[in-house]
């Protein structure tokens, strides 16, 4: 918003913070969202979009602050930004083709003959039907998985250093593994702040693809 009233005055970008929301702004939209569903519709779901980067970065971004934790790590977070996914790209949907258009839409138009069609377009649809649930699913669950897992590789490095085992081991033994687990995950986190960039880029990407898909004939 703060962005939008700025551009909306008409005069020139002034100041790196201005620079720079807009520059990341223009990236969403020019390398994630318009190819995903094109220029025009990237145009009109910008908003929805921009906020869906903007609010999963940050919240990747929050689990590098100690205390705080990544709430993208909860299913409960990426579960609901999944069905906020599902429930835009069924309402357009609808909308560009009432609900008979949009249940026939979910079905690829195949141009078989009558007769395999008959035995292949009602399978194809209910296969086609239930990937429409899976797929939001699997949105919600990607999410989920790549934090948890880039945390879980930080727990495990840093539980070298500090780890039951360590104790056990020889000062000078120790004193290496220390420096090389603190090592390890100082370049792992520096690392995540691009995997928070990246997974916030891919989940704008696959929502843009999906609402896109839903509004357009297959």
């Amino acid at each position: 918003r703060w962005v939008a009233i700025k551009i909306a005055s008409g005069q020139p970008p002034k100041g790196k913070l201005w620079n720079a929301v807009e520059g990341v702004l223009l990236f969403v939209r020019n390398q994630v969202v318009v190819p995903a569903m094109g220029e025009h519709d990237a145009d009109r779901f910008m908003p929805l979009l921009w906020t869906f980067f903007v609010f999963i970065f940050g919240l990747n971004l929050a689990g590098m602050v100690r205390g705080v934790g990544s709430p993208t790590a909860a299913v409960a977070t990426t579960g609901a930004l999944a069905l906020i996914v599902f429930v835009v790209g069924v309402v357009m949907g609808l909308r560009a083709f009432g609900a008979v258009g949009y249940l026939k839409n979910i079905c690829p138009q195949l141009g078989l003959p009558w007769y395999l069609s008959f035995w292949v377009v009602p399978l194809l649809w209910v296969i086609e039907f239930a990937s429409l649930f899976i797929k939001h699913t699997i949105l919600a669950i990607r999410l989920l998985a790549n934090m948890v897992a880039w945390h879980a590789v930080l727990l495990g490095i840093m539980g070298l250093a500090v780890g039951v085992h360590a104790y056990a081991m020889s000062t000078g033994a120790w004193t290496a593994l220390a420096g090389a687990s603190a090592l390890g995950m100082t370049t792992l986190s520096i690392l995540e702040l691009f995997v928070a960039f990246l997974q916030a880029a891919v989940f704008t990407f696959l929502a843009a693809m999906f609402i896109g898909s839903s509004m357009h004939h297959h």
